[in-house]
């Protein structure tokens, strides 16, 4: 009997004091400024609101999580379902989690909506020539010339969110303002406080 109040009483205090985290998924074509922004975003939310981030970012998650995978719809969309189970599970245990991934399609995200908690989409709107004008790898170019095949915006579609909870505008705004839009996001949401 003692034994089942203890669970029981064990039970209880965990639903209590784990707070949910959320996830903000940044999407967008490469070069838009996704990791950059949350690279900033995730100092920030460290420093001045004391948040527990991790950040998930296409190119560290395609070395170490999905290596096998190429750049088909099929493995961009394994790809996608397998960082989202990650985020899922960081999520529900009270993890600010930073998602940058150019996930190109309504589908895939629609489904990693579902699936996470507390998911916000930020669309990082940029257009192709700003992209390719910022292209330090020469991606772009490379893909122009039939170099990189399925390559986002050029060879392959780009279906932009079509209710994202945030549009940060990189052309026209700078990184501070763009990261500032989103910390004032989740203060407006109360996902995060005034420290």
């Amino acid at each position: 009997m003692a034994e089942n109040n203890i669970i029981a009483n064990a039970q209880h205090w965990k639903k209590e004091n784990i707070v949910e985290g959320y996830t903000l998924w940044f999407t967008g074509l490469s070069g838009s400024g996704k990791s950059t922004i949350a690279e900033k975003l995730a100092i920030r939310l460290e420093r001045e609101y004391g948040e527990l981030v991790e950040r998930l970012d296409g190119d560290i998650v395609r070395q170490h999580l999905t290596s096998d995978l190429g750049f088909s719809k099929e493995d961009r969309d394994r790809n996608i379902e397998r960082v989202s189970f990650v985020a899922k599970l960081l999520s529900r245990n009270g993890i600010a989690v930073l998602a940058s991934f150019i996930s190109p399609y309504i589908e895939r995200r629609n489904k990693t909506r579902d699936m996470v908690t507390n998911f916000i989409e930020v669309y990082v709107k940029c257009s192709v020539e700003v992209c390719e004008e910022r292209d330090v790898k020469g991606l772009y170019k490379m893909a122009r010339n039939g170099e990189i095949e399925n390559f986002t915006g050029i060879s392959d579609p780009y279906e932009e969110p079509e209710d994202p909870e945030i549009v940060l505008e990189t052309d026209k705004e700078t990184i501070d303002k763009s990261v500032q839009k989103v910390i004032d996001y989740l203060l407006t949401k109360e996902y995060i406080e005034e420290p």
